[in-house]
């Protein structure tokens, strides 16, 4: 072998082995797997703290919990215009039904179940309309809704908890704050109308005329 190609094999053999020793050194640490140089450079790693607390402190919230799990949702009864229902429901309804009077709730249609199966009363408490009602004639808070809700939903109840149904308020990072039922559905009429995307081919409008 001639001594250059000798000379170049040897400095090529050198300039390896410097490089594996460097390649396995970190401020005069050697480490001799790729598991010993994660836990050597995460020693001192404490995490990042963040909160969405910032996020959400412009929005009045109530503390929940709802199959074990606690989280924050905002306030109902202060997004009501007319609350506290009292202030009008004074008397019995059948004492406030006339036909001399402008019918109250007038742009209010019901379409949420058969009629024959719900109406005002079956969510609405007759004796104090300050508060919702359960199916077994419990008093339920405005605020609290959602647990009105959960005696038909329990599949999307149970979803909304956990966090897979629904929709979190301004981060995922701690505290959790989620939008309950009634901040995306109408209570009276649930179901989301069909209507075209914001943005959609206009081609494709023209060609189906």
């Amino acid at each position: 072998m001639p001594m250059s190609k000798y000379i170049t094999y040897n400095i090529l053999g050198v300039l390896c082995i410097l490089f594996c020793l460097s390649s396995c050194k970190n401020h005069g640490e050697e480490y001799h797997s790729i598991t010993d140089k994660i836990e050597a450079e995460s020693r001192d790693y404490h995490g990042i703290s963040t909160s969405s607390e910032s996020y959400i402190e412009h929005i009045n919230t109530v503390e929940v919990t709802e199959n074990g799990l606690t989280f924050l949702i905002p306030e109902r009864k202060e997004e009501i215009e007319s609350y506290s229902c009292t202030e009008c429901h004074s008397k019995p309804l059948d004492e406030l039904q006339s036909k001399t009077i402008k019918k109250a709730h007038w742009n209010i249609k019901l379409s949420h179940a058969n009629q024959l199966t719900m109406n005002c009363v079956t969510c609405h408490n007759g004796d104090n309309m300050d508060y919702l009602q359960s199916l077994t004639g419990s008093q339920i808070d405005f605020d609290l809704s959602h647990q009105l809700c959960s005696q038909c939903h329990q599949k999307q109840f149970k979803d909304w908890a956990g966090g897979a149904h629904g929709k979190r308020i301004e981060s995922w990072a701690s505290p959790r704050a989620s939008m309950t039922c009634v901040n995306c559905h109408n209570p009276h009429a649930p179901s989301f109308e069909s209507k075209w995307p914001e943005r959609y081919n206009t081609q494709k409008i023209n060609e189906r005329k």
